[in-house]
């Protein structure tokens, strides 16, 4: 799995659509980050990651997969054109 293409694709939907400020610090905040809190994010990240690991392996899923799936997903339901820079859900502008 290329999490290096994947955390890019996610980045350029987020900015596609003016999303960073809903739920992200700011490139200020995040660089502002002491080691303590830098590593207590990193702990939970790991965590967190382990976890989905485990639970893909048993129930067969392909993280990859999955992921492309439900960005594809997430391009429909949220067109840059109709949700840039608004945190409402998809249901709010549907036609």
């Amino acid at each position: 799995m290329d999490t290096t293409k994947i955390q890019a694709d996610l980045e350029a939907f987020a900015v596609e659509r003016d999303w960073q400020q809903f739920q992200w610090l700011t490139q200020e905040q995040s660089a502002d980050l002491d080691d303590d809190s830098r590593q207590a994010v990193a702990t939970e990240i790991a965590d967190v990651q382990i976890y989905l690991l485990r639970l893909a392996d048993k129930l067969g899923i392909d993280i990859e997969q999955a992921v492309t799936e439900k960005m594809e997903e997430n391009r429909a339901r949220y067109p840059a054109d109709k949700v840039r820079g608004s945190a409402a859900k998809y249901t709010e502008y549907q036609d």
